[in-house]
């Protein structure tokens, strides 16, 4: 999959597939975002904070977060089968942690924010996108927050460590290394690892993927700030 430094689809070894993202696409949520990322099409919503009449799920000092990722039928080749299962259950959740350390809950005691990430169409690298699109949806809803959380991937592929897998490098890669940081201070909040890394190889990844994550990030500014000049005009 990769001749004399290029891959399959044409791009460098450290280089991300094309990113558009746009701010505020749901009139009806408090704050909403639609990604792109490479084939991935992916829309967040974000609702709160609010009242929640789940007593069990509500802290008396604290809000809470609880995100909803689903992929559509028509997201993948083989039609995938409507409704939540074990992968979309744990990116649910891997989701609102990555992005919980960003948020400043407390302000909000008893409260509930609810994130839903739908995935119209996928190709490779769903989770991060999913999650650096409902962070730009939670700045976009005005909920205080310490940073805007962005996550990308690196990778193994043919032996060479790369950025930002493609849906095929994915599946037939040897490993997957996916993090989520807040730029500004550099805390990881989410990494994960599935494959075999040396050592050597696990620290490159891992520089790589923080690369890609701090270019994402001037994307998801400049689309915050974007949506923001034209309210003003």
């Amino acid at each position: 999959m990769i001749t004399d430094g290029v891959r399959v689809d044409g791009r460098k070894l450290d280089e991300l597939r094309p990113t558009k993202i746009e701010v505020g696409v749901l009139e009806r949520a408090d704050g909403s975002a639609y990604l792109e990322v490479g084939g991935n099409k992916i829309i967040a919503g974000v609702y709160g904070p609010r009242e929640s009449y789940i007593r069990r799920l509500l802290e008396p000092n604290t809000g809470v977060i609880r995100c909803r990722y689903n992929m559509a039928p028509f997201s993948v080749d083989d039609r995938k089968r409507p409704g939540p299962d074990r992968r979309s259950s744990e990116i649910s959740k891997i989701t609102a942690d990555a992005l919980r350390p960003s948020l400043m809950l407390e302000n909000y005691p008893r409260s509930m924010v609810d994130v839903f990430i739908e995935v119209i169409e996928a190709e490779g690298g769903t989770r991060c996108a999913g999650i650096t699109a409902a962070s730009v949806a939670l700045a976009d809803a005005g909920i205080p927050m310490t940073d805007i959380v962005v996550a990308c991937a690196a990778g193994k592929v043919d032996g060479e460590i790369v950025l930002d897998l493609s849906e095929k490098e994915d599946k037939e890669g040897e490993a997957d290394l996916p993090i989520a940081i807040m730029p500004r201070t550099g805390e990881v909040t989410l990494l994960q690892s599935d494959g075999n890394l040396s050592e050597e190889e696990f620290s490159k990844a891992l520089d790589l993927a923080i690369d890609g994550c701090m270019q994402i990030s001037e994307i998801q500014k400049e689309a915050l700030k974007n949506k923001y000049l034209e309210s003003m005009e």
